[in-house]
């Protein structure tokens, strides 16, 4: 009887599909992180912005209403206003701590977790590929579901921090831990579905512009049929037809309805399914819609590095340009309608210790609220050195300064365009303000509106030459920086007008100096402080800029 034969294998060879399967893996590993990396500023910018806003919520209800009596006061007056309702969303039970928070928090973080979401996404899938890196990774042994895995585990983890801070934001601010995790989670599970949207845009678009602009519009569609939903008597139902509304639909301490999450992941898995089987129907660095580049060729705006930056940066500044307008005009609508009966007299008070004068008037009223567009609009001066940070981190400077063309020219020319938008958005405030001021029958004058949105400026550009420093002298922290230095002067400037600190020390932030219009006169000497200062840091920026090394992504 002959001896079966015995099946001998090549030693290492039944392990070598585990090892080429473990390479893949840390390959995948590895590009989630360097993703995560790239995001970390915005992860940061987010994430403080967060955890400060969940924050204040509780605390400041407690501070401002502290009895019963003063929070059904609250909740028969000011919680039906029309224009707190566009803002912020469907009221549920805002006599206690908790339900007030989940209207407060909720309407505004879940608009900022859609917009994370829907940059996050775009930034790591169409802005890659523009960027060509997409086709350097997959020419490795990567295939595009690792690669797109990865990029959509480097924002899970960005969406697990959010959450994280909000959190830990109403820990700290008291709420109950149940009811803290819940409300935190019905605001962050907006993010996962414009992730999708994001993963389906930047399929769709053949740019990165392209795939921002379709879905911001769909942001726009979403929000307004929330705006619809909580505004419009018997339009309720439309909260179903939008993200916006499930958060609200989840009613954080308010009767929690925790099945409606069902919405925003099947939405989510929808979305990546489709958006994944699109990706694998088209090629590299194009998109599903054909692009538009067959057009004669426009050489306008490229005779200059500012022109250029111009034209790369006009989507952006219409963009704030609109919603700032759109903004305080809503605002503006609603300067007329506060009463003495809508706000609690401690309230009033508190707000008046900032230098806004009375709330309850129009001129007192938008005296605080010209407080926060010098906030927004030194945010969009941030924003735009990070823009010029971005040039330098994809390595398009590189390109542009092998012209004939300084250092000192490309960086003083977006500074100024920077300036240029600064400028627009200011005026705009003033003039959509007083237009909306007009419509309800607000008694106050178009100069002293325009004033007011002129008075913003000095801040802005002070906040302009700050971070064009930090980015001259720390090209990757400066978005941090920058946005960081604007946060601590504006909490700097509101807690100390609160608490009553000595002089000098409140006169360590800007946003002392410059008085709020149109409540008080210009400080023309204030102002013309700030500015002298803004402009010493942007030529320092100037100098720096000059002797560093270009500082690649």
């Amino acid at each position: 009887m002959k001896a079966r034969p015995t099946k001998t294998t090549r030693p290492g060879s039944g392990s070598a599909a585990a090892q080429v399967l473990a390479r893949k893996n840390n390959v995948v590993v590895a590009l989630a992180l360097r993703a995560f990396r790239d995001a970390q500023i915005r992860t940061v910018a987010f994430g403080y912005l967060f955890a400060v806003f969940s924050y204040i919520q509780p605390v400041g209800y407690r501070h401002t209403y502290p009895t019963r009596g003063d929070r059904l006061a609250f909740a028969r007056s000011f919680a039906e206003n029309t224009g707190l309702r566009l803002m912020y969303g469907q009221p549920n039970d805002i006599v206690t701590v908790g339900g007030y928070t989940a209207w407060r928090v909720g309407g505004v973080l879940a608009i900022v977790a859609a917009a994370f979401g829907l940059f996050a996404a775009v930034r790591a899938l169409r802005a890659e590929e523009d960027s060509g890196r997409t086709e350097i990774v997959l020419a490795a042994m990567v295939g595009r579901r690792a690669a797109a895995i990865a990029a959509l585990a480097a924002i899970a983890a960005g969406a697990l921090l959010l959450w994280l801070a909000e959190f830990a934001g109403f820990l700290v601010g008291g709420l109950p831990t149940p009811g803290a995790a819940y409300l935190a989670l019905a605001t962050a599970s907006v993010a996962p579905v414009f992730v999708g949207v994001g993963a389906l845009a930047s399929q769709l678009a053949p740019t990165r512009r392209g795939a921002l602009g379709v879905g911001g519009a769909v942001l726009g569609l979403l929000f307004t049929l929330r705006v619809v939903a909580d505004t419009v008597p018997g339009a309720g139902w439309l909260r179903w037809s939008t993200p916006l509304g499930w958060a609200e639909l989840l009613h954080p301490f308010a009767g929690p309805q925790p099945l409606v999450l069902v919405l925003p992941a099947g939405a989510t898995v929808l979305l990546l399914v489709v958006s994944t089987s699109l990706a694998a129907q088209r090629d590299i660095g194009t998109g599903m819609w054909p692009a538009h580049d067959s057009a004669d060729p426009h050489p306008r705006l490229l005779r200059t590095p500012a022109g250029h930056a111009l034209r790369n940066q006009r989507g952006t500044l219409i963009s704030w340009i609109i919603a700032v307008g759109v903004l305080m005009f809503v605002l503006g609508g609603v300067s007329q309608a506060i009463s003495p009966a809508d706000i609690p007299a401690n309230t009033r008070t508190e707000i008046a210790k900032l230098g806004a004068g009375s709330i309850t008037t129009p001129i007192g009223y938008f005296a605080f609220v010209f407080l926060f567009v010098s906030v927004a609009v030194s945010a969009f001066a941030c924003a735009q050195i990070g823009a010029a940070r971005q040039e330098e981190a994809d390595q398009q400077l590189e390109t542009l300064l092998a012209e004939p063309i300084s250092r000192t020219r490309w960086l003083s020319g977006r500074m100024l365009l920077a300036a240029a938008g600064v400028a627009a958005l200011s005026l705009t405030a003033g003039l959509l303000g007083w237009a909306g001021a007009r419509v309800a029958g607000a008694p106050i004058a178009l100069f002293k509106m325009l004033e007011a949105g002129a008075n913003a400026i000095p801040i802005a550009l002070l906040f302009l030459g700050l971070t064009a420093l930090a980015y001259a002298l720390a090209p990757r922290a400066s978005g941090v920086i920058g946005y960081a230095l604007l946060a601590v002067a504006l909490l700097w400037h509101v807690a100390g007008s609160l608490i009553g600190p000595p002089r000098w020390i409140l006169d360590l932030t800007p946003f002392a100096h410059v008085g709020l219009v149109p409540a008080h006169p210009v400080h023309i000497a204030g102002s013309a402080v700030v500015t002298g200062i803004a402009l010493l840091a942007g030529v320092a920026a100037l100098a720096a800029f000059r002797r560093r090394d270009l500082a690649a992504g």
